[in-house]
């Protein structure tokens, strides 16, 4: 049994910390971004780079990858989003999509042309092992959670206490109203995407010890956020959070039981069913909240 749940928590820590980035996006944004498994792959590639090309600790190449991701995002939102926005005459949900799309198509093939298409990782970030009863668990992955914990905190307590964060959470539930008060959208928005990118890079940069750095990784942590989004409620940060848990924890009930591979099938199900019953999920309104709301 400890094993289970040890397995659960550590899963959904990650799944939770790469859920609030895209979460947060279409929130905020209505943005159903499928560039964000590349956001994911960037940060496992800035943080091996930290630690291989600059030679620095572990701890500080996931904080170098974080400061690059919230950069690449902010960079990103400024040539793509923000032209994009002026000129939309409509469907503007199609249209970012189409974008998002194109842009992950870009990020694969830029990565791959820059660093080739071989795996590029690390023995260990925190060397290792720890013990629950009889079952191990590497440090890199305690660690790893530990950072996504403490993220997922401090990005909680933005939302709620900062003036950034209040402005980005008026702009996720009226757009005009949050204008009429002097908000500038603008920035907002460049802000909420340059989050969103760093939430998933730091995400990548945590399990680089675990899942290399390929060009095409993005794919399956995509795959994972959509599950959880679907499950929730789109645009519901603090439902994301219980949505992780959820995930993982299906996913492991399914490879105990069934095996590897089983997992996607069961999470889909799952979430197929609930959304028979609660079409628009589980915590299902509009709106960026946080936990106590």
């Amino acid at each position: 049994m400890s094993d289970f749940l040890v397995t659960v928590i550590l899963r959904g820590g990650i799944y939770t910390l790469m859920a609030l980035g895209l979460s947060l996006v279409f929130g905020v944004m209505n943005i159903p971004s499928f560039a964000h498994g590349e956001h994911y792959m960037l940060g496992a590639y800035f943080a091996y780079f930290g630690i291989t090309r600059f030679k620095m600790s572990a701890l500080a190449a996931i904080l170098f990858a974080a400061a690059l991701s919230f950069l690449f995002g902010a960079v990103i939102e400024r040539i793509v989003f923000n032209p994009l926005r002026r000129h939309n005459k409509g469907n503007w949900i199609m249209n970012a999509f189409l974008v998002t799309l194109g842009l992950s198509f870009v990020l694969q093939s830029g990565a791959r042309k820059l660093w080739g298409s071989n795996t590029r990782g690390v023995t260990s970030l925190f060397q290792g092992t720890t013990y629950f009863g009889s079952f191990g668990v590497s440090n890199d992955r305690i660690v790893g959670f530990v950072i996504a914990v403490t993220v997922i905190i401090l990005f909680m307590l933005f939302l709620k206490f900062t003036s950034y964060g209040r402005a980005i959470r008026a702009v996720s539930m009226d757009e005009t109203g949050a204008k009429l008060i002097g908000i500038d959208l603008d920035r907002m928005f460049t802000v909420t995407f340059a989050l969103s990118t760093m939430l998933a890079g730091v995400a990548g940069a945590c399990l680089l010890s675990i899942i290399p750095a390929t060009p095409s990784m993005g794919l399956n942590p995509l795959y994972k956020s959509w599950f959880i989004l679907i499950l929730v409620g789109m645009g519901n940060i603090g439902g994301c959070i219980v949505g992780g848990v959820i995930v993982a924890m299906l996913e492991t009930i399914a490879i105990y039981t069934l095996g590897m591979g089983w997992q996607d099938v069961i999470s889909l199900g799952v979430i197929i069913l609930i959304l028979l019953i609660k079409p628009n999920g589980i915590f299902g309104k509009k709106g960026i909240k946080t936990i106590n709301e």
